[in-house]
C-alpha cells in the first residue's frame, strides 16, 4: 500500500510513533508532572500553579475520590466546568483513580445533561456552582451518588474571594439551587490531606474517556477513547510539533474549553508533554479580558476555530498585540476560511496550520506541517502511524482528485460507542473509521475536505458543498460571518441559502449574490440570502448548520412542506 504523503513529511518528524512509551494516561501524568516540577503549568486570572503543585493536588483529590466516594477503576466521573485551575487538578485526579472521565459541556440544557449523565452511568459529578441549578433538576433521574461543587475563584488565593463575590452578587451568575448533600471541593481537598491514595493498574485497552459527540447526526453518543487512543494522539501531536516547539519554553493560549476533545488532547495533554505554560481562558467571549491575557503573557502557540480567529481579527486591541513570539497557530473543529487565513497571516506573520479530526479519533487524523511547507485550504497530511483513504459509497478507494468519504485508521481511533454496538457498526468498518466527511486526495499528496456528507446540497443533480460557498461569501469585506444550507426548491430539488452576519450594515442581498459570480458557477450561488444578527454555534464556535435548517423550517414552514 502506498502512502504518497510521506514524502512531504518534515525531515525531523518520524513516520511512526511508539505507543509503548507510556503504559497508561496515568503514566503520562505521573512522569510529566514530576519532570517539569517547579515550572508554572497553568495560569488562570493571573494565578498560577506549578506542575509540582498540580501533582500534589491531583493526587490528593484522587485519594478523596477513592476513600470518601468509593471510586474504583472503571467508574464514570463527570466534570462540568469551564477552563479554570480546578479543571486539570480534578481531571488528573480522576484519571489517577482509573476512573473514566465524562467531560460535560457546562452550557448544556437540563435535557442534554440528563441524557449524558444517564447514558454514561456517572457515579460522581464535579461541577462549577454556576450550573448547580440545572444539576438539581436532573440529579434524581441519574445514578450520580456524589456531587462535588466548586466556585470559580476557589483556587485563585485571596483574589478568589473577590471573584466569587462578583460572580454571585454583582454579575448574578449563580442561580438559586438546593443540593443539600453536595460537597465543596475546598472541603474535600482539606479532608483529603490525611487520606491515602492507592495507585491502580491500568492497561492500554482500558477506557479513559467517554467523549460525547455533539449529536449533529442524532442522539449524542459516548465515544470510548482508551488509554491507548489518547496516548497515541498526544504522541502524534508531539511528534508533529517537534520541529518548531521546544520543551519547557512554550506558552499556549487555551481559549477552547478543556471539556472539548480538541483542547483536551492538543492543549492540555500534548502541551503537558512539552512542559508548556498553559494560559486558561475562562470566557473567550469576553474579548477585552481575553486579549488582555494575550498581552500579559507573550504566547507562542494558539489553537482555535475559524470563528475565534475571525472574532479576534475584528478587535482593534488584538491587532495591536506583539506577535513576535508566536510560532504556531492551529485551526480545527471546522474549515478555516481562506479570507480569515489570509488576514491572519498578514497581521501575525504566522500561517494558520489547519488540521482535521473527530471526537472518535481522539481527535486529530491529519494536519498541515509546521515547518513552512503547509498548503492553505487543505487539511494537511496524515499524522504519524495514521492512514487515510477516500472511498465511494460502495467502500472502494477512489483515485486522487476524486471526491469520496474520508476513512481513517490509526491507534487514535476509538474502541466504539458506549453501549451502542449498532451505532458502532455504522461508523466502524474493521479498523477504519468512516468519518461522514467528503474529501479528496490532491495531486500534491495533501488532503482537502469538501464538506459533511449529510450537509451536501443537491442542486439539479449537482453536488454543492456549503464550505465552498461560505468561503466565497466570506471573501466579501462587508461580511462578518456566514453559514450556508440547502432548502427545498420545486425546480432544482434544493437551492442554496446563505445566512449572513453583516460587518457593513449597507450590505445588500443583491451584493452577496453578485459577489459570488466571481467565484462560483451558477448552481452553486445562493438563491436566497437572509441577514441575521448572529449564527448558532457549538461550544467551540463551530457554526451549526443543523440549527440553521431548523430555524428556516420554523420561519418558512410552507417552503418545507
Amino acid at each position: 500500500m502506498s502512502y504518497p504523503w510521506l514524502k512531504y513529511y518534515p525531515a525531523a518528524v518520524n513516520h511512526t510513533i511508539d505507543v509503548n512509551e507510556y503504559s497508561s494516561l496515568m503514566d503520562v501524568i505521573d512522569k510529566s508532572l514530576v519532570k517539569w516540577g517547579d515550572k508554572t503549568a497553568y495560569i488562570n486570572m493571573d494565578k498560577g500553579l506549578t506542575f509540582a503543585q498540580v501533582d500534589v493536588l491531583s493526587r490528593r483529590f484522587a485519594a478523596y475520590l477513592q476513600q470518601a466516594c468509593g471510586v474504583k477503576k472503571g467508574d464514570r466521573i463527570a466534570i462540568q466546568m469551564p477552563n479554570c485551575l480546578q479543571y486539570p487538578v480534578v481531571m488528573f485526579g480522576a484519571i489517577r483513580t482509573g476512573a473514566i472521565i465524562v467531560n460535560t459541556n457546562p452550557l448544556y440544557t437540563p435535557t442534554e445533561m440528563e441524557h449524558q449523565f444517564r447514558d454514561s452511568g456517572a457515579k460522581v459529578l464535579i461541577a462549577l456552582e454556576n450550573f448547580a441549578g440545572n444539576v438539581e433538576k436532573v440529579l434524581p433521574k441519574t445514578k450520580i451518588e456524589y456531587v462535588i461543587l466548586t466556585k470559580l475563584g476557589d483556587m485563585l488565593g485571596l483574589k478568589g474571594h473577590i471573584v466569587n463575590l462578583v460572580v454571585k452578587h454583582v454579575k448574578k451568575m449563580v442561580p438559586s439551587y438546593e443540593l443539600p448533600k453536595a460537597i465543596w471541593l475546598k472541603e474535600a481537598m482539606s479532608k483529603a490531606a490525611t487520606m491515602t491514595y492507592t495507585r491502580p493498574e491500568l492497561a492500554h485497552s482500558d477506557v479513559a474517556m467517554l467523549q460525547y459527540t455533539g449529536g449533529t447526526t442524532g442522539v449524542s453518543k459516548g465515544a470510548m477513547l482508551t488509554n491507548l487512543n489518547i496516548i497515541a494522539n498526544m504522541l502524534q501531536i508531539y511528534e508533529w510539533k517537534k520541529p518548531c516547539l521546544q520543551e519547557g519554553k512554550e506558552t499556549v493560549i487555551t481559549a477552547l474549553p478543556l471539556y472539548h476533545i480538541f483542547a483536551l488532547t492538543v492543549n492540555c495533554l500534548a502541551m503537558l508533554k512539552f512542559g508548556a505554560l498553559n494560559i486558561l481562558v475562562t470566557n473567550p467571549r469576553d474579548m477585552k479580558a481575553f486579549i488582555g491575557d494575550m498581552k500579559k503573557y507573550p504566547f507562542s502557540v494558539l489553537t482555535g476555530v475559524n470563528t475565534l480567529f475571525n472574532g479576534l481579527l475584528n478587535q482593534e486591541a488584538f491587532r495591536q498585540l506583539d506577535f513576535s513570539k508566536l510560532k504556531v497557530t492551529v485551526g480545527g473543529g471546522m474549515a478555516v476560511q481562506i479570507a480569515v487565513a489570509d488576514a491572519w497571516k498578514k497581521l501575525t506573520g504566522v500561517t494558520i496550520v489547519e488540521g482535521y479530526g473527530l471526537t472518535e479519533s481522539s481527535p486529530v487524523l491529519t494536519c498541515n506541517p509546521t515547518d513552512g511547507t503547509e498548503q492553505l485550504g487543505t487539511i494537511g497530511i496524515p499524522l504519524p502511524s495514521t492512514d487515510i483513504s477516500i472511498r465511494n459509497d460502495e467502500g472502494e478507494e477512489v483515485k486522487a482528485g476524486e471526491h469520496g468519504e474520508i476513512w481513517g485508521r490509526g491507534p487514535q481511533v476509538m474502541m466504539g460507542y458506549w453501549q451502542r454496538p449498532d451505532e458502532t457498526a455504522k461508523t466502524m468498518h474493521g479498523e477504519w473509521l468512516k468519518t461522514g466527511d467528503i474529501g479528496m486526495l490532491m495531486d500534491t499528496g495533501f488532503f482537502k475536505i469538501v464538506d459533511r456528507k449529510k450537509e451536501m446540497v443537491l442542486v439539479s443533480g449537482f453536488n454543492v458543498y456549503p464550505n465552498e460557498v461560505e468561503d466565497a461569501i466570506a471573501k466579501n469585506p462587508k461580511v462578518l460571518e456566514v453559514g450556508v444550507i440547502g432548502v427545498p426548491d420545486e425546480k432544482s430539488n434544493e437551492a442554496v441559502k446563505a445566512f449572513v452576519v453583516k460587518k457593513d450594515q449597507n450590505l445588500t442581498e443583491e451584493e452577496v449574490i453578485s459577489h459570488c459570480q466571481e467565484f462560483l458557477t451558477g448552481y452553486k450561488r445562493p438563491k436566497y440570502v437572509e441577514f441575521v444578527t448572529e449564527l448558532p454555534k457549538s461550544n467551540v464556535g463551530k457554526i451549526l448548520r443543523r440549527v440553521l435548517k431548523e430555524m428556516d423550517q420554523r420561519n418558512h414552514p410552507d417552503a418545507w412542506k
